[in-house]
């Protein structure tokens, strides 16, 4: 009695089919397509009440701000809150000083001709810390899909040269595997140390700040991708 041993193809190719493994890269270089910057909006106040009471005026204002310039405006989302208070440095019982409220607001831009503006205009207002800008492609970009598709190209070029160094020329291709080694920064993230601008003044002035002339930074999309070909026989 016998047994038929399953019989698996060689993992380095025969001399009847050699293969070739090689990898894939491309690195490329897009212009941004969004904009997005961080607001913090505070304000103290003897009692909880009246903190409350001016950190939603300002919050207002902050919100009413950026909504006015309509569709540059992509995203605008409420973050964290808090109302905290500050105890008395001396003295044995637990009396309250004053308390601290903020809220923080991130935004998305796609015209960046307002952008400069707008930062300008957050930064003037009263007790508003303004950081950013944060430049980014988005998720769904056609960029991604560009840098991988050069990184196959430069692939199967790799491979095609190592077997015409041996006289031979590609016949199949094995395997293709993502590696998945895009290595943007994650969506939304900072890139570098962006600008950061406060005001901490008690009125907002007479005068408008001039707006800020921001040049947008290019984004670099990174792909990789391992291949493996099957080659003709090599001439030796």
């Amino acid at each position: 009695m016998t047994t038929d041993t399953p019989t698996t193809a060689a993992p380095y190719g025969t001399p009847e089919t050699p293969r070739v493994a090689v990898r894939g890269e491309a690195r490329l270089e897009f212009d941004p397509e969004i904009a997005r910057i961080g607001v913090t909006v505070s304000a103290r106040g003897t009692d909880r009440r009246s903190a409350l009471e001016d950190l939603t005026r300002r919050n207002s204002t902050v919100l009413e701000l950026i909504k006015s310039y309509g569709e540059a405006v992509e995203k605008l989302e409420t973050g964290a809150f808090s109302i905290t208070p500050e105890l008395t440095r001396h003295g044995r019982g637990e009396r309250v000083r004053a308390y601290y409220g903020r809220v923080h607001i991130t935004t998305e831009l796609t015209d960046f001709t307002a952008l400069g503006e707008l930062t300008t205009r957050l930064a003037d207002l009263e007790l508003t810390r303004v950081d950013g800008p944060w430049w980014a492609l988005r998720p769904d970009s056609p960029a991604h899909g560009e840098a991988r598709r050069q990184a196959v190209k430069e692939a199967v070029q790799r491979a095609r040269e190592y077997a015409e160094a041996l006289g031979a020329r590609l016949a199949a291709l094995v395997e293709l595997a993502d590696l998945g080694a895009e290595n943007a920064v994650p969506y939304g993230m900072p890139q570098a140390p962006g600008m950061r601008m406060a005001a901490y003044g008690g009125a907002e002035s007479a005068e408008a700040a001039p707006a800020l002339d921001l040049e947008p930074q290019r984004q670099t999309v990174y792909a990789q991708v391992n291949a493996r070909f099957t080659m003709t026989p090599p001439q030796l």
